[in-house]
């Protein structure tokens, strides 16, 4: 544990101090603080951001938005059949991909894609299967199991739910 008493500055001298501006001619910052002298640069309170275009309708406003984001769409971890030869055990499921690092992110749903091949005979357990991929694992000897994906629920279905609820507690 470290004791204040002592505490050392970091090599090459720690945080670099706040420059004062403005705080006579004898600092080398004073009078004009280093703004130099007139102009909009010299102001406070100047318009110099990035985006900014002098007044005029910046182009970030000009453009049209475009397109949406479908908020129910949902997003597969991909994992291909040729990665599975690769897999310790006889029964592959989300849980035990992740445990062994073959992708970080579970996302919505597992989903098999059937580049390479597999040779183990394996239980895959996934939430979709190309054509492809279902092939070759039956092909190896293995069984590919559907998992069912639970839908999410709108908001129209999630206020109908809380309304059912809120009903059946009232009785």
């Amino acid at each position: 544990m470290h004791e204040l008493s002592k505490l050392t500055p970091p090599v090459g001298g720690g945080a670099k101090e706040k420059k004062r501006v403005g705080r006579g001619q004898a600092s080398g910052q004073g009078k004009t603080a280093g703004r130099g002298g007139k102009g909009q640069k010299a102001r406070t309170g100047n318009m110099n951001f990035a985006g900014f275009e002098g007044g005029q309708s910046p182009l970030q406003r000009r453009i049209p938005k475009r397109g949406f984001s479908n908020p129910f769409r949902v997003e597969y971890a991909l994992v291909n059949v040729g990665d599975l030869e690769n897999f310790q055990g006889d029964s592959v499921a989300t849980a035990e991909l992740l445990a062994q690092n073959f992708f970080k992110d579970a996302k919505d749903g597992l989903k098999i894609l059937g580049d390479g091949e597999l040779t183990k005979k394996l239980t895959v357990k996934a939430h979709k299967f190309s054509a492809q991929a279902k092939e070759k694992i039956e092909k190896a000897g293995g069984k590919a199991e559907l998992i069912e994906l639970v839908k999410k629920a709108t908001p129209q279905e999630r206020k109908a739910a809380e309304k059912a609820a809120a009903k059946a507690a009232k009785k």
